[in-house]
């Protein structure tokens, strides 16, 4: 049988990179005063933000958010489906790119103002292709009138010697407005008996395409041949001799599979508020899983009873890996791209904002007091609060 696949093995180790943000959140803090210096002391950090997906800044009568995200390496298989089929997908990646900064900074209840990009590539040459910047631009545009908010600008450096020539680092930041301060979401909120509530993604997002990038990789070489003949329940769930052109259960190429642009998530939050929901907190689900669900500091028990649709391609990427249980739900999305924590009453109200944004939304489970940790029933599961070192 095939070695399971792990996150850490294919170069992408959160044990290794983790205690790094927490020395720099560290560091940050000592930085905090010098705002205050600004229009009388008028504007002070908020110090319970330090490790949130958002950073916030509080004045009078609002708070400043500030949010700094990436792609990743999602790029990577656009750029191998453009080769093999000739569309750039890059108005997809332009979207994901977006997603993964304001899907950030409404975990806050932060709406996003503006957004800027930031574009790095290896060489000028670059941008002679003119469809794929195109769809780029088009894409930013689009995703950013998904996310309500203004493109505020960007940055195009050449960074010979540091980027790859053929390659580009995406990524972006954005500026938000808690306004009122009541529609503030803080993790001081969470209670005992809260509904979790899951809102499906489109697919993978834009976390774990490490590991599905080197599923693909796989070709049906010499040893590989051997391995059908002789080991064919071990090749089958090995072997990719198709790579990104292998065909899913939906009839879907893994490629365009993964390509599948992320959930923007902040008309929903939006309206919730808008609504009168009141949102306890809220987890974006992006690196490290489903362990994100108990991203708070305090300590309570996140209990899972109900899991979203399986979508085709995690089962791909659970089977071909193989990937098991343990290493797919802390480290890929499953189907839940986003969550919300409310009381019970207010359970219903998100799941009818949902539909009308056309997402899939699951009352999946509750909150209960005791020690920190994520429980996911159907699949025996169990995440210490160990397991997550981001704060």
């Amino acid at each position: 049988m095939a070695e399971k696949m792990t996150y850490a093995g294919v170069g992408v180790n959160y044990d290794a990179m983790d205690p790094f943000k927490r020395i720099a959140q560290l560091a940050g803090r000592e930085t905090a005063n010098n705002i205050r210096r600004l229009n009388n002391g008028e504007f002070q950090e908020v110090e319970m933000s330090r490790g949130e997906s958002a950073y916030l800044i509080e004045a009078a009568k609002s708070y400043f958010a500030h949010v700094e995200e990436g792609l990743g390496t999602k790029n990577l298989v656009a750029d191998a489906m453009y080769r093999l089929t000739g569309k750039s997908y890059y108005d997809h990646i332009a979207q994901d790119t977006v997603a993964m900064i304001v899907n950030d900074m409404i975990t806050l209840g932060a709406l996003p103002l503006s957004v800027a990009m930031h574009l790095a590539v290896g060489d000028s040459n670059w941008f002679d292709d003119e469809k794929r910047c195109r769809d780029l631009v088009e894409g930013w545009k689009n995703a950013c009138n998904l996310a309500r908010c203004v493109w505020g600008g960007g940055e195009t450096p050449t960074l010979k010697g540091v980027v790859v020539p053929e390659a580009i680092v995406l990524s972006g930041s954005a500026m938000g407005l808690v306004k009122p301060k009541e529609r503030l979401i803080t993790a001081e909120n969470i209670q005992h008996g809260d509904a979790i509530v899951l809102i499906e993604s489109s697919g993978i997002h834009a976390n774990g395409l490490t590991m599905a990038r080197k599923i693909a990789e796989r070709k049906d070489g010499f040893w590989r041949k051997l391995a059908h003949l002789f080991l064919p329940e071990h090749f089958s769930l090995c072997a990719l001799p198709k790579g990104y052109l292998t065909t899913l259960d939906d009839e879907r190429t893994y490629g365009e599979t993964l390509l599948d642009p992320t959930h923007i998530y902040v008309g929903l939050v939006e309206d919730c508020l808008n609504r009168g929901v009141s949102i306890h907190y809220a987890v974006n689900i992006t690196g490290h899983g489903w362990r994100k669900l108990m991203r708070a500091t305090q300590s309570f028990a996140y209990i899972v009873e109900r899991l979203p649709k399986q979508l085709p391609v995690f089962s791909f990427l659970q089977k071909h890996g193989p990937v098991d249980d343990m290493e797919a739900y802390g480290n890929f999305n499953m189907g839940a791209g986003f969550a919300l924590y409310v009381s019970e009453a207010d359970a219903d109200a998100v799941l009818e904002v949902a539909v009308l944004h056309k997402l899939g939304a699951l009352r999946a489970g509750y909150i209960e007091r005791g020690e920190k940790k994520v429980v996911i029933k159907p699949k025996s599961l169990e995440y210490s609060g160990a397991t997550l070192g981001v704060r």
